[in-house]
């Protein structure tokens, strides 16, 4: 009885020792969960819905004075705003990735891009998923990949003139209406609340071509029930409206950030002025 027992005891005092022996491994082995993101992410937030990110989650912004998709955050603006940069491609299977970039600044550094947008941080964003910096000034917005409009803060300037937000001759900045990737939308000032005048053909179409987009995400300065959609007959094509103006791009605005079509039609009225923020609402029919 008693070599009974004690083959017993060996046998459970070999089970707790591999057990102990099992356990102190495990404890020691490095653990494989790590971030291993790389490069643009993207987020979901309550508020702004789909956002850009850096591979740690920390919110990116775009500015509404770099429409023309060169930084002009500089010197002391960077200490607010500063830069965004990741030279690895982004590990985030749902960012379409064609539209990721760089841009070389003035100073040499780079700094990536969104749909030509230079991206950059809020200093104000503390944590993970922070967004605290959008709507500052009216010109810093959340970055998103789905706007269906932004807003340009810049220098209106036609046949080498400069206008200001009045199209009286001078120099300062206006806010008006781009679309997602920096080109300038007009008004056709003959137009009414929700109805397109202009377009009679596609040979038409072809000069001032319709602003096409039936997404309607809108940075935050923008009151979304200020932007709707309606169909040209004439075309068959979707037309993005604000504030009731059917929405335009001049052929001849090659680069993102040109605004060359306010002097086409120039005279006692503005025929094709550029769609400014404050607008007033289009006329009714």
């Amino acid at each position: 009885m008693l070599i009974y027992l004690k083959k017993n005891l060996l046998a459970l005092v070999c089970i707790a020792m591999v057990f102990i022996a099992c356990k102190k491994n495990s404890s020691e082995d490095p653990t494989p969960i790590g971030n291993n993101k790389k490069g643009i992410q993207l987020a979901t937030n309550a508020k702004f819905g789909s956002v850009l990110t850096d591979k740690d989650g920390k919110t990116l912004y775009f500015f509404a004075n770099d429409a023309a998709g060169a930084p002009t955050c500089t010197d002391g603006c960077e200490t607010t705003w500063p830069l965004y940069y990741s030279a690895d491609a982004s590990t985030d299977l749902n960012l379409n990735k064609a539209e990721v970039g760089e841009v070389t600044r003035a100073d040499g550094r780079k700094q990536s891009t969104y749909r030509g947008y230079p991206l950059y941080y809020f200093a104000g964003d503390a944590a993970k998923g922070d967004i605290k910096g959008d709507g500052v000034g009216g010109i810093w917005f959340v970055a998103k990949p789905d706007y269906s409009l932004m807003l340009a803060n810049a220098q209106l300037t036609g046949n080498s003139i400069n206008y200001t937000s009045t199209y009286a001759v001078g120099d300062g900045k206006t806010i008006y209406l781009t679309d997602s990737k920096g080109r300038t939308l007009y008004a056709f000032a003959p137009d009414k609340n929700g109805v397109n005048t202009y377009t009679k053909s596609v040979t038409q179409e072809g000069i001032w071509p319709v602003y096409e987009s039936e997404v309607l995400n809108v940075p935050s300065a923008v009151t979304k029930t200020d932007v709707g959609v309606i169909t040209v007959a004439t075309i068959n094509k979707k037309q993005l409206t604000y504030k009731g103006w059917p929405l335009y791009y001049w052929i001849s605005d090659v680069k993102r950030g040109d605004n060359l079509g306010i002097v086409i039609g120039r005279g006692p009225g503005l025929t094709w002025p550029v769609l400014q923020l404050n607008a007033t609402v289009a006329p009714a029919q």
